[in-house]
């Protein structure tokens, strides 16, 4: 494995989407509510309806410019903190053993997974003529190791069993994909990814407009649709608690395409990694599959949908499981159960879905993957949750909620510059009841990560936050 090609393929909103030089992502949300005429800004980056699986042509049509470095994210959906410099993680990595793989994010991922089968034929037959130059004694050729963060893993995992990637690669490394998808589409796509509890005033009032718009642009994207959920995650107000039905049973205000087309997506999978199967005596894959998530924050797992009224979105389908996620994607789902059999055989960490591939401990984790070692003692199991809003207005208190903090461990809080490594101004969290912190921040206008910290020892959470002007 060290001698192989190290692909990195980012999630959705990690690549930055360009026209003419232009970043076309790079819009904050005060243009989203109106700074920008709506409109202009649905035109920029909007797919003509029924796209499917095809590649939009001009004036649909992007440039997939390179990943995405600074806070960016889906308010509602998910943020991210920005990606670091991945392959700076990976000791004794030599120039052109690694490659990154930017990609239109809007776009299926089926289409996205041809194209990333032409990427690595053409690196990987670059890279096999020129790795006897570095590594002399290696006792095969070069094969592929796919890292993969968020729903870059939905792509490769196409890839390789739909697509015969299976073939040339060595090893599959997913961090934080939803592998049955995240009841927190259904939110987005309904348009309620905005509007929890802790929103201030000033941004409840804002929600509904802020919902509306980005709904009605993410709803001609194939991808987000292809991020909902494939496991039981609606439940009819009229059954008995614990009782789910899929997204295919029920109607939950999504487009009925693109119901059909996500369980079809995973269905193509399964179907043709059942067949790839057969083939082989063990019935074992060709290559090893790494899962890497998160499992401390409260994460949303499911939806009641109440005929004529708002639908319920729930933290836990039931009261006897401790369920859990990275805030964005449930722990259930970032488990890749197609290939692994115990929970256990993930590497699970405390780490917010946006921040899983910068925390600190991922870089420990994928070196010694890299280097064929265990990567379980670079974990830090002594983690806590945050829950935060979508957003918020300058000037308007916000709350935030720290759970499963352990009793005497201090909490605080703070709002900083990205790059900043020394936040100021902490907050301190007051307990709220037993395990939990809560408090209320306010801040100017910008893009901010918040950083929250429980003492004895350190344990840090990072979430990224959009203030708007007031």
């Amino acid at each position: 494995m060290k001698h192989d090609l190290v692909v990195f393929v980012p999630g959705i909103t990690g690549t930055r989407l360009t026209r003419e030089g232009r970043d076309l992502w790079d819009l904050s949300l005060r243009a989203l509510l109106g700074a920008v005429p709506p409109r202009k800004l649905i035109d920029r980056l909007r797919l003509p309806e029924g796209i499917g699986d095809e590649r939009p042509e001009e004036p649909y049509a992007v440039e997939a410019a390179g990943l995405v470095h600074r806070p960016t994210g889906l308010p509602g959906l998910l943020t991210q903190q920005g990606y670091p410099d991945v392959a700076g993680l990976l000791t004794g990595l030599h120039p052109g053993q690694f490659v990154v793989f930017p990609y239109d994010w809007r776009l299926s991922n089926r289409l996205t997974a041809a194209d990333l089968k032409r990427r690595v034929s053409v690196e990987l037959e670059r890279w096999t003529q020129q790795f006897r130059t570095a590594y002399p004694k290696a006792e095969d050729d070069p094969k592929v190791t796919l890292v993969c963060h968020s729903m870059g893993g939905l792509v490769a995992r196409h890839y390789l069993e739909c697509l015969d990637g299976r073939e040339t690669a060595r090893a599959l490394v997913t961090v934080g994909t939803p592998h049955r998808g995240a009841a927190q589409a259904v939110r987005f796509l309904t348009g309620h990814g905005a509007g929890s509890g802790l929103l201030g005033r000033a941004a409840a009032a804002l929600a509904p407009r802020l919902n509306e718009r980005l709904t009605r642009l993410v709803r001609s994207f194939p991808s987000v649709g292809q991020l909902l959920p494939v496991y039981e995650a609606v439940r009819r107000p009229d059954y008995p608690d614990g009782y789910y039905d899929h997204l295919t049973d029920i109607d939950a205000g999504l487009p009925t395409g693109t119901v059909r087309d996500v369980f079809a997506f995973h269905d193509e999978f399964e179907t043709a990694l059942r067949n790839n199967l057969r083939g082989h005596t063990d019935r074992s894959l060709p290559y090893e599959v790494r899962c890497l998530g998160g499992r401390a924050h409260p994460t949303v797992h499911g939806v009641t949908v109440h005929p004529g009224r708002e639908p319920e979105f729930h933290y836990a389908l039931d009261d006897v499981e401790p369920w859990s996620g990275d805030g964005t994607v449930p722990a259930e789902s970032a488990f890749a159960a197609w290939a692994l059999r115990r929970t256990d055989d993930a590497l699970w960490n405390g780490h917010r879905h946006g921040h899983l591939i910068s925390a600190e401990a991922f870089g420990h984790q994928l070196d010694a993957i890299h280097h064929s070692r265990s990567a379980r003692d670079t974990l830090a199991d002594d983690a806590f949750g945050i829950v935060v809003p979508e957003f918020a207005v300058a000037g308007d208190p916000f709350d935030l909620v720290a759970t499963g903090v352990e009793r005497g461990r201090a909490v605080r809080a703070a709002l900083h510059a990205h790059g900043d490594d020394r936040p100021r101004d902490w907050v301190v969290l007051p307990e709220a009841e037993p395990g939990e912190r809560r408090g209320s921040l306010t801040a100017g206008p910008g893009t901010w990560v918040l950083t929250v910290v429980a003492d004895r020892p350190d344990t840090v959470q990072r979430e990224v936050l959009t203030v708007l002007e007031a």
